[in-house]
């Protein structure tokens, strides 16, 4: 049956009604900087801002130290401002100043080798750096991609080298680099780096494991053979957590001290963090010379700031990336 239309014109009695819309519901205002002020909040704030405080200050009174003289810092002044400003301990680092001025400014006659200690620095770094980048990205390529019996096993075992103490395996490489030939050497200060380092292989490992493998498998029909798919898959893919494994490794090697101490006593191989050492004990009838000791640490560190200053949103990226918290 076809069903029929009636139209009910506007001013009929039958008509619907037409009810006023509700008004709408107004949402409460928040405030513009965000959530409401709680005392949880506000104590946070203070914790954070005490451990920033507690963090930049010891670097704040090293430079102050930097700038100030022996004779004006034995005084007793603790002033916020350097007592006497001066720049002659930087001067002094660089090999600027002469001995009168630097005796003038209360400091010792020990000489520092700033230029030589960085020298051996840098190519200790970087050779530290190449052999762990290398060594480690084959080793997490391995662990993440091969299949082999007892891979996960090796690899948990790998992982609990982290709870060994470095100082634990200082006699084992001396004696053993002793019995090369390698002590007083570059090589021999990077050797023990090259292998053991486990956090690197569970870092780039994590970034293997979070990538598809549908390229790998597509090259692997090719003919590519592991070594050519790592090589030219798997490293362009990398480059980001690559960069910064390298950065954390070329930081862990600028700072290191027990190793390049005991294995590198010779001074054309003594880095920069053993050469400060040895300036403070240069004289030790005499009180220690602070103020040069504080220049040279600020221009040490230096270059690992400038590092992390460049390139610190790269790594915080790659570690999210990588799924560590």
């Amino acid at each position: 049956m076809r069903e029929s239309t009636v139209t009910v014109p506007d001013n009929h009695p039958a008509a619907p009604v037409e009810w006023p819309a509700p008004p709408a519901r107004r949402r409460p205002t928040e405030p513009r900087h965000g959530g409401r002020w709680r005392p949880s909040r506000a104590v946070a704030w203070l914790v954070l801002i005490l451990m920033m405080v507690a963090t930049l200050l010891p670097f704040y009174w090293i430079l102050r130290t930097a700038l100030s003289t022996n004779a004006a810092l034995f005084t007793g002044d603790q002033s916020a401002l350097p007592p006497e400003p001066t720049l002659v301990n930087f001067r002094r680092v660089l090999g600027l100043a002469s001995a009168e001025e630097v005796r003038a400014a209360g400091g010792s006659g020990a000489e520092l080798e700033f230029w030589l200690y960085l020298r051996n620095s840098i190519i200790f770094s970087t050779l530290v750096t190449v052999g762990q980048v290398t060594s480690c990205a084959m080793a997490a390529y391995a662990f993440a991609r091969l299949r082999w019996r007892g891979r996960d096993a090796v690899f948990y075992l790998f992982l609990s080298a982290l709870m060994v103490p470095p100082i634990f395996v200082v006699i084992p490489n001396f004696v053993l680099l002793s019995e090369l030939g390698l002590l007083d050497t570059f090589a021999g200060l990077a050797a023990p780096y090259f292998f053991m380092t486990p956090f690197m292989v569970f870092f780039l490992r994590q970034f293997f494991l979070g990538i598809s493998t549908e390229l790998e498998d597509a090259a692997r029909i090719d003919g590519a053979g592991h070594p050519r798919i790592f090589l030219r898959i798997c490293v362009p893919m990398m480059a980001a957590p690559l960069t910064t494994a390298a950065i954390l490794a070329y930081v862990i090697a600028w700072n290191e001290f027990m190793w390049p101490l005991v294995a590198g006593n010779d001074p054309s191989v003594r880095v920069l963090t053993v050469g400060l050492s040895v300036f403070r004990s240069g004289q030790p009838q005499a009180a220690p010379d602070w103020t040069g000791l504080m220049a040279a640490t600020v221009l040490g560190a230096l270059p690992v700031i400038l590092l992390f200053l460049l390139m610190g949103r790269r790594i915080v990226d790659s570690i999210r990336f990588t799924g560590l918290r």
